[in-house]
């Protein structure tokens, strides 16, 4: 069966600006990859598990921080993988001097037998959407179109 996620994609409005929250991934295959690696904060969940709740619980492990507020159902995207992810968008300032994310082991470097804790996410960061459009992988871009399309119409 393929994998699902599940994560929410935090915005705020600055002025006139809208920002978007993204995440980028920790640990040494992405530590100079910038432009396309940053991704809204998720994570996989069981066919069980209600996807709502797991990206709750995600965002919390990826970030240290919990958030509140209304959450706003985005259209599921498939990525290339095969790999579905549900989003929600939910409008809060988060605070993120208080960012801290779950750190993952690995091997390496590969094929040494040494293991390295490194975190799961090593930067979050506030982007206004055309830098965010920028910085995300380009199979998450729908959930930031969205979001500005249901900005205009005002639905949020």
């Amino acid at each position: 069966m393929a994998k699902k996620s599940a994560g929410l994609l935090l915005f705020r409005r600055k002025e006139t600006a809208l920002e978007v929250l993204l995440v980028h991934p920790g640990g040494p295959f992405w530590t100079k990859k910038d432009q396309g690696a940053w991704s809204i904060p998720k994570g996989e969940f069981e066919e069980n598990e209600d996807p709502f709740q797991a990206a709750m619980r995600e965002f919390t492990e990826e970030t240290g921080i919990q958030v509140k507020g209304k959450a706003i159902s985005l259209c599921p995207l498939k990525q290339p993988s095969g790999k579905t992810i549900y989003a929600w968008a939910i409008e809060s300032d988060a605070d993120l001097s208080q960012f801290k994310s779950n750190p993952f082991s690995m091997e390496w470097p590969p094929h040494s037998g040494k293991f390295q804790e490194f975190p799961e996410v090593d930067k979050a960061e506030w982007f206004p959407l055309e830098s965010a459009k920028q910085k995300i992988v380009k199979g998450q871009m729908g959930f930031l179109i969205e979001l500005e399309e249901k900005m205009k119409k005002g639905e949020i």
